[in-house]
């Protein structure tokens, strides 16, 4: 073996020369370390190499030492030593972390790390390399589906540029359909095939004995949909089990037409002489198959031999195989992506199903607009049926394609009442639990519907899930939801059952709190009924209209109260008051309050005498709120009017379409501590054809504005109104002064003496 030394004179040891950057290595640790240590000439040759290298490659250090240390590599590392290796360790003076297989004496590969130094002297020339091996056989294990391409571009360069094209395009794919459009159409270009096909596995749940096979295709090319049909029918649903094989051929051929004449009979139709499946996996799990349809014409790559099968070679097969583990990781890659993004799809659609439930009005516009929202992100069908009063309602059925809302209308005719025990949404109401039916055979359609038309609509809705929910709160059972999925959607997945029943929940309190505000409506509108009194009677030379309204917010029942009655000299008594709070109590108090001063009449007891008994009473009457009250009198026949006030507002008299107010003095509100005085009196005449107008503050009391700037708006739509008539004015002033939402109850007394004396008697 010849020898040179570092600068490159022959016939010197070069062991002997570089001795002394030699001996610097503790020879112990350099030996025995856990890595491979080569110190190397600049052109490769081998000049010191410790045990553990040696070990590796079963080789002795006097069977190294002197050869070169890229003869000890696979034909692809050599290549890369030469090309890429050599170069860059030139240019920079180290490497790192260079990935090469080093070839064992038997012939194996040793998959390695190497780290190297180049050593120069004082004039920058390279004298010694020092290389550090990492064995790295786990590191590798992504590494061989590269390295297995790269062997198949050693024999094709073809194929080599078809591996590293797909590669670059699916680091570019975000989607599951960006995944199947790379691989179908690289596949069917690269290799000269009739048709591509990529199918994902779709676990088989084992509640469901009649779901489908469980094979969803995601993009097809080139391949008849009754190929890809009789696929799946021919396998069975044995998915996993076909996929362990590999990739495998499966030829047109008697045998195939004895086995599987389905599948022969299309592969036929279609002008094919073979499919290759290619598995989609990912770290050992079956994500799908890439289904390749070759021609009577040619094979999938051109092989030496004109007879063998399609994809049999092994350089083919092992390119098919490292094609399905890179669409794997980027199907893999691209599920996790779209499943994060139908995570937040999820949590942003409960989100504003609850913004929309929370500010709930109409509980029938809201059942509409859920439904609604629910066709736009989770199904394709969305119906809910309540239960009521006069049984189940079907409240809302709205369908995502609004070329097929009249469909779902003529669904909508079909409430629950009277259907099978079967349908899913009677058997979630029955039984208070998710009913989740993951297909929808036609015999079962049939089963569930109730008539023709309800049949047809159904059929032509292409159902194929559907997902029932009932609505429970407080342990009642308030009606269905029920979600569908035509076959375009696919099935509905547990998330989806989740978001479901999610929602159901959400629309169950809704309703629930609606109910009670139902209830509540009713329970105010016949308490106020039975506690206001009943409209004026007739009363000889006077014309009278009252109106009674209570605050939009809370129960619709209030405090305030009005009373006209005739007495029997034909006085006729008036009274407006209002009772501190528009609740349950305040109406309770307003009855007690109406009730007492209906027996004080008895007596016929002026109106500041009303006052200073009531007053004196009220610590006996056990009334919980305070209330103001204004309290007159009137002879129709004369006019003679006299008013006391309990800490009211003071009437308004309307004549000649001049509104003024009347200088009524007011004394303390009832239920305050009593005044050291009686209650003033004011008294005067009604003059004929002059208006008298008695309200509450809630006319011309507002959270925006002053009293005062509402009694003077008063004042002006009393003078505006032009008319005296009691109806009429009545709702002039309320149109004019009140808003659709009000904060307090109003009760309006309006009277007008006529113009002619009224008759006696």
């Amino acid at each position: 073996m010849s020898t040179t030394d570092p600068v490159g004179n022959p016939g010197q040891d070069p062991r002997a020369q570089l001795g002394r950057l030699l001996e610097e290595d503790p020879a112990d640790l350099y030996e025995n370390a856990p890595m491979g240590y080569l110190s190397t000439l600049p052109d490769g040759r081998i000049v010191k190499v410790n045990r553990t290298f040696c070990a590796w490659t079963g080789r002795t250090p006097e069977e190294l030492i002197g050869t070169r240390f890229q003869d000890a590599l696979s034909m692809g590392g050599r290549v890369y030593h030469e090309t890429h290796l050599a170069p860059l360790l030139r240019m920079q003076g180290a490497v790192r972390e260079i990935a090469l297989d080093v070839v064992r004496v038997d012939g194996s590969l040793l998959p390695c790390l190497l780290n190297a130094v180049e050593l120069r002297d004082d004039e920058g020339r390279p004298v010694m390399v020092r290389a550090t091996l990492f064995e790295a056989t786990a590191r590798r294990r992504y590494e061989r589906e590269l390295l297995a391409a790269q062997r198949a571009a050693e024999e094709s360069e073809a194929r080599s540029r078809t591996l590293q094209q797909v590669v670059s395009d699916l680091a570019a794919a975000t989607t599951v359909a960006d995944v199947a459009t790379v691989i179908v159409e690289r596949s069917r270009e690269a290799l000269r095939a009739a048709g591509a096909a990529l199918a994902v596995v779709v676990p088989r749940d084992g509640a469901d004995p009649e779901g489908e096979p469980d094979l969803r295709t995601v993009r097809a090319e080139g391949l008849p949909l009754e190929v890809l049909r009789a696929v799946r029918e021919a396998v069975a649903g044995q998915f996993a089990l076909e996929l362990a094989e590999g990739v495998r051929t499966v030829a047109l051929d008697d045998r195939l037409r004895s086995v599987q004449p389905g599948l022969a009979a299309a592969l036929a139709e279609a002008g094919l002489s073979a499919l290759v499946a290619v598995p989609v996996s990912a770290d050992s799990r079956r994500l799908g198959v890439i289904i390749i349809g070759i021609d009577g014409r040619a094979g999938l790559i051109r092989l030496d031999d004109d007879e063998a099968l399609p994809a049999t070679a092994p350089a083919e097969v092992e390119l098919l195989w490292t094609l399905g583990r890179q669409a794997g990781q980027a199907l893999e890659r691209a599920q996790l992506h779209e499943e994060t993004a139908r995570q937040a799809e999820r949590a942003g659609f409960l989100l504003e199903a609850a913004r929309l439930l929370a500010g709930a009005a109409d509980l029938g516009e809201t059942v509409e607009r859920l439904a609604e929202l629910a066709v736009g992100s989770l199904a394709d069908l969305c119906v809910i049926d309540l239960v009521t009063e006069k049984g189940l309602v079907r409240a809302g059925a709205r369908h995502r394609d609004p070329a097929l809302q009249h469909l779902a209308d003529e669904l909508r005719q079909h409430p629950l009442t009277g259907r099978r025990d079967t349908h899913p949404g009677v058997r979630a109401l029955r039984e208070g639990r998710t009913q989740w039916r993951r297909s929808l055979p036609p015999q079962f359609l049939a089963e569930i519907t109730v008539d023709a038309a309800h049949s047809r609509a159904a059929t032509e809705l292409d159902l194929a899930a559907v997902v029932a929910v009932p609505l429970i709160a407080d342990g009642r059972r308030l009606g269905v939801l029920t979600v569908c999925a035509d076959r375009e959607r696919g099935r509905f997945t547990p998330a989806d059952v989740e978001v479901a029943e999610q929602l159901a929940l959400q629309l169950a309190l809704v309703v629930a709190k609606a109910q009670r505000y139902e209830l509540d409506v009713a329970t105010s509108h016949t308490l106020q009924a039975n506690l206001l009194p009943p409209d004026p009677p007739p009363l000889p030379g006077l014309a009278t209209a009252v109106r009674y309204l209570a605050a939009t917010h809370g129960v619709e029942v209030g405090g305030d109260f009005y009373d006209v009655v005739r007495l029997p000299d034909d006085t006729v008594a008036l009274a407006v008051g209002d009772v501190v709070g528009h609740d349950i109590t305040a109406a309770a108090t307003m009855g007690q309050l109406h009730s007492v001063y209906r027996a004080l009449l008895v007596d016929r007891p002026a109106p500041s005498a009303v006052i200073d008994r009531l007053q004196a009473s009220w610590p006996l009457l056990g009334l919980q709120r305070m209330a103001t009250a204004l309290f007159a009198t009137l002879d129709p026949a004369g006019g003679q009017l006299r008013i006391a006030s309990a800490g009211h507002l003071p009437p308004l008299l309307l004549v000649d379409g001049r509104a003024e107010y009347l200088p009524v003095a007011p004394s303390r509100m009832l239920g305050a501590p009593p005044a050291p005085a009686p209650a003033r009196e004011w008294a005067a005449v009604l003059p004929p054809g002059g208006t008298l107008v008695l309200f509450t503050d809630g006319l011309v009391e507002s959270r925006s504005a002053d009293i005062d700037e509402g009694l003077a708006e008063l004042l002006v739509a009393a003078s505006a109104a032009g008319t005296s008539d009691p109806d009429e004015l009545c709702d002039r002033l309320l149109a004019d002064l009140t808003q659709e939402h009000r904060a307090d109850d109003i009760a309006l007394l309006v009277l007008t003496r006529s113009s002619a004396n009224p008759p006696t008697g």
